[in-house]
């Protein structure tokens, strides 16, 4: 299936936390990077996730933020680091695209924000995404 969702990675889920309503599944990336997916439990149950399910993690690339370094005492437990490859601006919004451990992603953030951190080919950051923004399909 063709999505528009740009950001796609494999992985392999390692852990899951089931509550009354929701559940928070972590998963081990094919390039080894570790996130976490808050998600339903009834996506948890429809989707038959436990420790050692095959998972593509899906994140828009409206929902990824860029610093440029790790970021401490923040709620955001998914940072995963990288190299800017690519930067598109255009009036007023820009796309970075960023190499990392097993492949690329994309982050649609303001022109502005692009200028204020001077991103640019080879500049190193790191995407933060809240868990609650990734999603969760079976592989």
């Amino acid at each position: 299936m063709s999505m528009s969702i740009r950001n796609q990675f494999p992985g392999t889920v390692t852990a899951v936390a089931v509550g009354e309503a929701m559940a928070s599944v972590k998963v081990r990336l094919d390039g080894g990077q570790d996130i976490t997916a808050a998600i339903t439990t009834d996506a948890v149950k429809d989707l038959g996730l436990a420790a050692g399910s095959a998972v593509k993690a899906l994140v828009k690339s409206t929902e990824v933020a860029l610093a440029t370094g790790p970021v401490e005492g923040i709620s955001i437990r998914n940072q995963i680091a990288g190299t800017v490859a690519d930067v598109t601006t255009g009036g007023a919004m820009g796309s970075v695209k960023v190499t990392v451990e097993g492949g690329e992603l994309t982050a649609a953030i303001t022109k502005d924000a692009v200028e204020a951190l001077g991103l640019a080919s080879g500049t190193s950051v790191v995407a933060l995404i809240k868990s609650t923004e990734v999603s969760l399909a079976a592989a």
